[in-house]
């Protein structure tokens, strides 16, 4: 990986800026170049929130970024606002929790994420944003789900409880991504996130029951 940029959106409380801190985090852990770049209304919770992380082998110039290589929306406004920015061949994880709408693209790898739903499987609905973590880190190479994990591990040292069912959240949301590589690559998508058309459609299938929660 030479440079690897993510948009997080989402309503403020969702836990996106966590999601952008722990993906920097991980990644600046393990010794790489790094940017987050928050954005937020004047109220948090339950106001507009999104981050940009950037993740690169080389000094990065500028945080700003207008055609990530993903995107994790959070709610149906940021899918609206941010689907058409994100590059050919790129991917979009939709938490179809709350988002009422599959993809629209065809040349993007898409996972729909019951992020609430698998939470309140695992015991804890406000796990919702690890398991979110875990698909985004299954799918982007700014930084393997071990490095996310260390990641996870720091944060909630405290909380032994909480960090329990992070980690499986954070495993099952990457498995629920590992699923659907592998099913684009079945229907002939090529190597990585490189190819073009026919993924949309793959993820557009998907509801997050393949995860083996049970």
């Amino acid at each position: 990986m030479s440079r690897e940029e993510v948009v997080i959106a989402g309503f403020g409380g969702q836990g996106v800026l966590l999601i952008g801190k722990l993906l920097a985090q991980a990644a600046l852990d393990a010794g790489r170049e790094v940017s987050w770049l928050p954005s937020y209304g004047p109220e948090m919770r339950g106001g507009t929130a999104n981050c940009t992380v950037v993740v690169s082998d080389d000094p990065i110039a500028s945080p700003i970024v207008d055609h990530p290589r993903g995107v994790v929306a959070m709610n149906r406004p940021s899918l609206d606002k941010f689907e058409g920015s994100v590059e050919a061949g790129g991917f979009l994880v939709i938490n179809s929790s709350m988002v009422d709408r599959g993809a629209e693209r065809t040349d993007l790898l898409v996972v729909n994420v019951r992020s609430l739903e698998m939470a309140q499987e695992l015991g804890n609905v406000k796990a919702a944003n690890m398991i979110v973590l875990g698909a985004l880190a299954g799918l982007s190479a700014l930084v393997g789900l071990q490095q996310i994990r260390r990641a996870v591990e720091h944060a909630f040292e405290q909380k032994p409880r909480a960090l329990e069912v992070n980690l499986r959240a954070l495993e099952a949301g990457h498995a629920l991504a590992q699923v659907e590589i592998a099913r684009a690559g079945a229907k002939g998508r090529g190597k990585g996130l490189d190819g073009s058309g026919g993924a949309g459609g793959a993820g557009n299938d998907s509801d997050g029951s393949a995860c083996g929660l049970h």
